[in-house]
C-alpha cells in the first residue's frame, strides 16, 4: 500500500481489529444498557461513540476500561480476552471530563505521577515527561500548578498524563465538555494532531455531533443500547441509513410521502419530488440537508421546485438559515451563504419564495 493510500483498515477483509466487542450485553437489574453489540475498532483509529445521554456509549467505554463487566459477550483487546483482567492491568488509559489533576502538584509532577507509581527509573521518567510536554506544547508551564493555567492547558496536561504510559488505547469521556466553544474547536484539532503523532488508538465518547465529525476516523451512532450505524463522518452525513441517524448527525429536513421508485409523492396537488434512489417502493422520507436547498424569489429551472413562505430567518454571520412553510404546513430549513451585506439581502420575513434542489441532493429513507 502506498504512503498516499487512505487510512481505512475497516475496508480490508484481512485486517485484524485491535478491539473487538463480541455480542456484548450489559444489564443493570432489569435495564439493558448495552444490547448484544458487535463492534471492531482498528489500531490507529480515532473512533467516536456518538449519541444522546443514556444511550449506553459511556457504559460501552467503561467495559473496555475495566470499570464495568459485561453481563454477556466478550471484549478482546490485542488478541487478549479481557474477562477478569483488572482495570489497572489493561493497556488502556482513561481521561475524564473533570481531568482529575492533582492540585498540589505542578504540571511536570502530574504527568510523571503514573510513571513514578510504576517504579520507572528517574532518568526514564524525566525523558518521558519532557517528551509529553513537547507533544502538548507546555514546556514553559512545567512548574505551574493546575490552578495557574487555563482550562485548555489543564486539558492538555490531562492528555499528556494519560499518554505518558504509552497505552494501546486512550479513552476520552466527553473530554472537551468543560471548555468554551472557541477553545473546544481549537482543542479538537490539537487532539487530532496529537493522536496522529503518537499513533495511539483513541476512543471518544461525545453527544456533540460536530465534535465527532471533526476528530474521528469513524463514528458509531448509538441509541438505547444499540448501534444504529458505523461509518466515516462523510458517509454518515451523506448516506445515513435511517431517519434517526440523519436527524442526529447534522441538520436535516424530512419530507414524508409515497416512494414509487422514481419520485416521492408527498402532497395533494403538488408535483412529485424527483430523487435518484434504488430504495424499495413504499412509505418513505426524503432527507434533505439545508445547505443543498436553494432559495429564490423567482421560480428556477430545477429538477425539484416547491413554493413556500419565509416565516423565520436565523442570521449566523457567515450564513443564514431560512425557515420556509411549504404546502401542507411543513416547515423546511434552507441555508444560504451571506455573500452580500445584510442590508442588501433580497429575501426577508413573509416573502413568497421558491425552494429548489437537484434529483441527487436528497436521500430516500425507508426506516
Amino acid at each position: 500500500m502506498s504512503d498516499n493510500a487512505p487510512f481505512a483498515p475497516w475496508d480490508d477483509p484481512g485486517a485484524t481489529p485491535l478491539i473487538s466487542y463480541k455480542s456484548v450485553t450489559k444489564e443493570f437489574g432489569n435495564f439493558t444498557a448495552i444490547d448484544a453489540i458487535d463492534l471492531d475498532i482498528f489500531a490507529g483509529e480515532f473512533f467516536a461513540l456518538l449519541g444522546p445521554s443514556g444511550c449506553g456509549k459511556t457504559t460501552l467505554m467503561r467495559m473496555l476500561a475495566g470499570f464495568e463487566a459485561p453481563t454477556a459477550g466478550q471484549i478482546v483487546l490485542a488478541g487478549q480476552d479481557l474477562a477478569g483482567v483488572p482495570a489497572n492491568q489493561r493497556p488502556v488509559n482513561m481521561m475524564f471530563q473533570s481531568y482529575a489533576l492533582f492540585p498540589h502538584m505542578n504540571v511536570w509532577d502530574n504527568i510523571a505521577f503514573g510513571l513514578r507509581r510504576d517504579g520507572l527509573p528517574k532518568d526514564q521518567i524525566a525523558a518521558r515527561v519532557e517528551d509529553m510536554l513537547r507533544l502538548v506544547q507546555l514546556q514553559k508551564f512545567a512548574k505551574r500548578k493546575p490552578d495557574a493555567i487555563s482550562g485548555g492547558q489543564r486539558q492538555r496536561v490531562a492528555l499528556a498524563r494519560s499518554l505518558a504510559k504509552a497505552p494501546k488505547v486512550l479513552l476520552l469521556d466527553e473530554p472537551l465538555g468543560a471548555l468554551d466553544k472557541k477553545l473546544r474547536q481549537e482543542t479538537q484539532f490539537e487532539l487530532v494532531d496529537i493522536q496522529e503523532k503518537t499513533g495511539t488508538t483513541f476512543m471518544i465518547v461525545t453527544h456533540d455531533q460536530e465534535e465527532a465529525m471533526t476528530v474521528s476516523t469513524r463514528i458509531a451512532v448509538m441509541d438505547e443500547g444499540v448501534i444504529k450505524q458505523i461509518d466515516t463522518p462523510a458517509t454518515l452525513y451523506e448516506a445515513p441509513n435511517s431517519r434517526y441517524v440523519a436527524d442526529f448527525v447534522g441538520d436535516v429536513n424530512l419530507i414524508e410521502g409515497d416512494w414509487r421508485g422514481d419520485a416521492l409523492h408527498w402532497a395533494d396537488g403538488q408535483a412529485p419530488l424527483a430523487v435518484t434512489s434504488d430504495a424499495a417502493p413504499g412509505q418513505a422520507w426524503l432527507a434533505l440537508r439545508p445547505e443543498k436547498i436553494a432559495i429564490s424569489k423567482d421560480k428556477p429551472d430545477a429538477a425539484n421546485t416547491v413554493p413556500g413562505q419565509v416565516i423565520d430567518i436565523a442570521y449566523l454571520g457567515n450564513l443564514s438559515t431560512y425557515v420556509v412553510e411549504i404546502p401542507g404546513g411543513q416547515k423546511i430549513r434552507a441555508q444560504a451563504t451571506n455573500a452580500r451585506r445584510l442590508s442588501r439581502r433580497d429575501i426577508t420575513w413573509e416573502d413568497k419564495v421558491w425552494l429548489s434542489w437537484t434529483a441527487t441532493a436528497g436521500l430516500v429513507l425507508t426506516e
